[in-house]
């Protein structure tokens, strides 16, 4: 997702108190989050689905957000589609956000996003706590899967699985990007 700078001074706990719509905190600064086109719009929506219903059709159980805000260790963050344990929906649910990076996150690359920094975000997940990291990369219809010592990756034709969380979720990546 393309970013833009707001020159506006806030600290990271107010920023995770009073989240801003399409913002994050990064590096001191609210930063927009923009860049998102009807395609990953589409996907975003496409992959919470899929894992929402996933859930209820097993006895996998907790919730999937979008854009949820969390905390990493030295950000605040938005990502594009998360998966909460029951766990953290007890604890959290009534928070304005998540002290720490959800366990499963799927973050789906603008067409102006760069590689390097999609796997730093992601790599700024997994230090936060997140256990799996899903990078989508919709013009490329690939997806890698991340985890602490792993990285995973799926090509066209090929169905994408979940590793650590979620076990037996798997779509093809056909319909993901169909």
């Amino acid at each position: 997702m393309v970013t833009a700078t707001i020159p506006e001074t806030i600290s990271l706990a107010d920023f995770l108190a009073h989240p801003a719509e399409h913002m994050e905190w990064v590096d001191g600064q609210l930063v927009e989050t923009k860049g998102m086109t009807v395609k990953h719009s589409v996907i975003q929506s496409k992959l919470s689905s899929l894992w929402r219903n996933y859930i209820s059709q097993s006895p996998q159980s907790g919730e999937v957000a979008v854009e949820l805000p969390c905390r990493t260790k030295k950000q605040g963050r938005r990502p594009d589609v998360s998966y909460l344990t029951p766990e953290l929906v007890t604890q959290f649910g009534n928070a304005t956000s998540l002290p720490q990076s959800p366990p499963l996150i799927a973050e789906i690359a603008s067409p102006d996003d760069a590689g390097d920094e999609l796997l730093l975000k992601a790599q700024e997940y997994l230090d936060s706590g997140c256990q799996e990291v899903w990078l989508v990369f919709p013009e490329a219809r690939r997806v890698l899967v991340m985890t602490a010592n792993q990285t995973f990756g799926f090509n066209p034709g090929e169905t994408v699985t979940t590793k650590l969380l979620l076990p037996g979720f798997a779509v093809a990546l056909d319909e993901l990007f169909g």
